[in-house]
């Protein structure tokens, strides 16, 4: 058994790309490293990558790409936060903490005032702890056909002491990332 306190405090590097092969290195091979193909949801890719290296391994990920949203019928963007990932041999270290981490803090640079996420029910304790709050109500994203309602729990954080999330209908409009 590793004594996890004698191991290196992680960090998080900005990616210059992230690709399946890389996505590959952290989830393996499977058809639904995510655990979302049942959603039938088409995604867009980041265009920010950050990631934790173990050695030469990258063993952590988190993306980011920014998205217009309509909040109670007021447009506003932002940042969305996908393709979290730790591989599951070093999961329960804080790694998921430290890349959301790197990633939120170049979040904050861009002016914008939230970020945004989907995940699974499972994953909602886990993104509670890292600060995301979960709305309640649907909210609609686009996808190729038209308009449907995410099948999955949104989740928000605020990038700003000050920021607040508005009240109203909630409409992504663009794919989810």
């Amino acid at each position: 058994m590793t004594d996890h306190a004698s191991l290196p405090h992680p960090t998080a590097v900005r990616l210059a790309r992230y690709t399946n092969t890389e996505q590959r290195e952290i989830l393996g091979g499977g058809p639904d490293p995510f655990g979302v193909a049942d959603a039938g949801l088409t995604w867009l890719a980041k265009e920010h990558h950050f990631g934790v290296r173990q050695g030469d391994r990258l063993v952590a990920h988190a993306g980011l790409l920014r998205l217009p949203l309509s909040i109670g019928g007021v447009d506003t963007e932002v940042m969305g936060v996908g393709g979290v990932a730790v591989a599951p041999d070093v999961r329960g270290r804080g790694l998921a903490r430290v890349v959301l981490s790197a990633a939120l803090d170049h979040a904050r640079t861009t002016g914008l005032q939230h970020a945004l996420l989907f995940c699974r029910p499972p994953l909602v304790p886990l993104y509670r702890r890292l600060g995301w709050c979960t709305l309640e109500q649907d909210v609609h994203v686009e996808q190729p056909g038209g308009t449907v309602t995410m099948p999955l729990r949104t989740m928000t954080t605020p990038l700003r002491a000050d920021a607040h999330w508005p009240d109203g209908p909630v409409h992504l409009r663009s794919l989810p990332m």
